[in-house]
């Protein structure tokens, strides 16, 4: 029975000394990766975290962040990545919502901790701070190095990963070992994962795309060059330097790399493959890609609720220009063990060729929103059996053609930007409670470099004159970055049906048009 503190035991005792990590200077083998988080397991121990407790984490791509999750997961506690772009209020209401009981925290966001108020009060540990909280050194000085063992069982939680919310607020994903256990072989074989392989992480942890990945690359005992950061330059020296062998990357990012001065000089001789996913990519950017690199691309469709890839387009399939190159606009074929539905309003199923909203079934589909039971039903409107399989509606809409899915717009008002899930409603919150503004609807407007930026559309409350800068100055203190509006423009009166839904379908028309589909 696979569970996540397996990755790091059974690796200690099949290939101690082989390389796991290479995190900017430091780097650690399989043997001193198990070792350290068995220190932070009993450190963990030591201040009350148990069986399915939550610990938090708030960081870049750092070393600990891997210490920490194995650690945990030796308890058979559950590690809650935060995304480190939030604002402080999104951050508070993620960590009080999961009751995190520690926090390991990089001295870039203690700032952070003093604009926010907790009501869980956990034990704060820094990384590289400046020494305000007890030091993570200080921490797991003395800590044995003796694997607690707790059980854990494969419907337990693995991982707890945050996704924007349809109401405004965050949704933890459950994804139990269960869930890790179903993609993991099935990944690696499509990837070509092995001990030998080196694998680049630039993706951040908080991201299934990132941390997903990474156990894989983990799983394997392959070696794992892991970047803090999203650097062009040092993914151009540490290709060729540490010889990777695959990365995971997003389109924003293959879309800049061949436009880098040097980029054409670089030696990607030992690339196998790039694999692409967490939004849409245009050919043009795909086609600059796979000639700068040199190497077999491979897209991958998937959501954190289904724990990654859950649809896969191979090499094979991507022939730019050639016969086959209607399957670049496509998402894939379901990997092993997916089952896909395009289904209408009532769930019924609907012909190739048509546009429905895309269902899933899979073991990947995730354990359920923590504590939010309504949520998680009106995800699987069909419920499940008693295997805890069911058909889990993703909020895409697409249709089928030949076995190949095709995404075509979504059903929910989601908007994905530079690969970032942001939803509407948390831009529309905070731009209502400005005082100069009457009403709002944010929509997602094509955009080059990001795909897709939020557009907020106001009314102004009478006699006020509100300002765009003023208007995102006011979201600034409220959301992350990546969640502010691009622009912001004024309209008489927001669209509304008879029920008082927004009509986001009329409003973002007219920026969509001469598109074949409304997601960019």
């Amino acid at each position: 029975m696979f569970t996540m503190a397996d990755i790091t035991r059974t690796n200690a005792a099949e290939r101690p000394d082989k390389l796991a990590l290479i995190c900017d200077d430091r780097s650690l083998t399989y043997g001193e990766l198990h070792a350290e988080s068995c220190r932070v397991a009993n450190a963990l121990l030591n201040a009350g975290v148990g069986p399915q407790d939550r610990v938090g984490f708030i960081g870049k791509n750092i070393p600990e962040y891997f210490t920490l999750s194995y650690g945990a997961a030796k308890l058979n506690a559950v590690p809650v990545a935060v995304n480190w772009r939030l604002a402080p209020p999104e951050m508070t209401f993620i960590l009080d919502h999961a009751k995190a009981k520690v926090v390991l925290v990089e001295g870039e966001f203690l700032d952070h901790l003093d604009k926010m108020e907790l009501a869980v009060d956990p034990l704060i540990i820094e990384v590289g701070g400046d020494g305000a909280n007890l030091s993570y050194s200080e921490w797991i000085r003395g800590q044995s190095e003796d694997d607690p063992g707790y059980p854990s069982g494969l419907d337990d939680t693995g991982a707890q990963l945050y996704t924007s919310g349809t109401t405004g607020l965050p949704k933890g994903a459950e994804l139990s070992n269960r869930n890790f256990e179903a993609i993991i072989e099935p990944i690696s074989d499509m990837i070509g994962v092995t001990s030998e392989s080196v694998m680049l992480h630039i993706l951040p942890m908080f991201h299934i795309g990132g941390s997903g990945v990474a156990n894989v690359g983990l799983f394997n005992g392959a070696t794992n060059v892991v970047h803090r950061d999203v650097d062009p330059g040092r993914i151009f020296a540490d290709i060729p330097k540490h010889k990777v062998t695959s990365s995971f990357m997003v389109p924003a990012l293959l879309q800049v790399l061949p436009m880098i001065p040097g980029a054409s000089d670089v030696d990607f001789s030992s690339l196998e493959t790039i694999m692409y996913g967490a939004s849409p990519i245009t050919e043009e950017a795909l086609v600059a890609s796979m000639a700068l690199l040199k190497c077999p691309h491979a897209q991958a469709y998937g959501l954190t609720e289904t724990t990654g890839v859950v649809t896969w387009l191979p090499p094979e399939d991507h022939d730019p220009g050639g016969p086959r190159a209607k399957l670049l606009r496509s998402a894939g074929t379901p990997v092993d063990g997916v089952e896909l539905r395009i289904a209408d309003d009532a769930g019924n199923e609907r012909p190739d060729g048509e546009v429905g909203e895309i269902w899933v079934r899979t073991s990947q589909n995730m354990k359920g929103y923590w504590q939010n039971p309504g949520a998680t039903a009106e995800v699987f409107p069909e419920g499940r059996d008693a295997e805890g399989l069911g058909w889990f509606r993703t909020g895409d809409a697409g249709y089928m053609d030949d076995g190949y899915l095709f995404i075509h717009d979504r059903v929910k008002d989601m908007i994905v930007s530079g690969g970032e899930n942001v939803y509407p409603a948390e831009i529309e919150n905070a731009i209502v409670s400005h005082p100069g503004v009457a009403d709002v609807a944010v929509i997602g407007i094509p955009s080059e470099r990001w795909g897709e930026s939020p557009l907020a559309l106001i009314v102004t409350a009478e006699g006020a004159e509100p300002t765009q800068e003023e208007i995102i100055a006011h979201c600034e203190e409220r959301l992350a970055r990546f969640k502010l509006p691009a622009a912001v423009e004024r309209i008489d009166a927001i669209p509304r049906n008879p029920s008082g839904k927004i009509l986001k379908v009329d409003l973002r028309k007219p920026y969509w048009e001469g598109r074949d589909r409304a997601v960019n």
